[in-house]
């Protein structure tokens, strides 16, 4: 099992628009494979690369009992029904505000070969899609509250054990991820 250290807010990292994966080797495979490991171990039921300090268009997931990934993701909303409920993430640990969705995605994209997936769902997956795929745009979930739950989830940040610690000591690779150095 490979886990990597999760990123919290307040890395830049989060906040970067991830680029699109042209590159289908091994490196995206093991990328692939440490997102899972990673999401398992935390645990949670999804996880973008931005979140492990990766700016690739990746991310993983396991609603239900269907674990999956997609690869430079593109949204379509079959209808404008929206869903609210409660919402968290793994680089915010232990906090939930209610957010507000569409309840249905359709989501177009890639596997780890570079062949064409298509992934349709509503309710936890629909949420779960959208909300990765905000990471790979550098968006994090309390962008989409309203002002006041907000404010509330920036001074939980804010009073959060975790945000008072100083950042995980990452070491960069000299060798090229998918032809950019870290």
């Amino acid at each position: 099992m490979a886990t990597r250290t999760i990123r919290l807010i307040g890395d830049p990292v989060l906040r970067t628009p991830a680029v699109d994966v042209t590159t289908f080797d091994k490196e995206l495979r093991n990328l692939v494979k440490d997102l899972a490991d990673t999401m398992i171990d935390a645990p949670g039921v999804g996880l973008a690369a931005p979140q492990i300090g990766v700016g690739l268009r990746v991310f993983v997931f396991d609603i239900g009992d269907v674990l999956g990934h997609l690869v430079n993701p593109v949204l379509h909303f079959p209808s404008d029904e929206e869903q609210d409920g409660p919402e968290g993430c793994l680089s915010l640990p232990d906090l939930t505000f209610d957010c507000r969705r569409k309840q249905h995605v359709v989501a177009h994209g890639q596997n780890v070969y570079g062949d064409p997936v298509t992934i349709e769902g509503s309710d936890m997956l629909a949420r779960c899609v959208q909300h990765e795929t905000d990471h790979l745009d550098g968006v994090l979930f309390i962008d989409r509250l309203d002002a006041e739950t907000k404010r509330a989830a920036l001074e939980a940040v804010r009073l959060a054990e975790w945000s008072n610690q100083p950042p995980p000591v990452v070491k960069a690779s000299p060798h090229p991820l998918f032809g950019r150095a870290l």
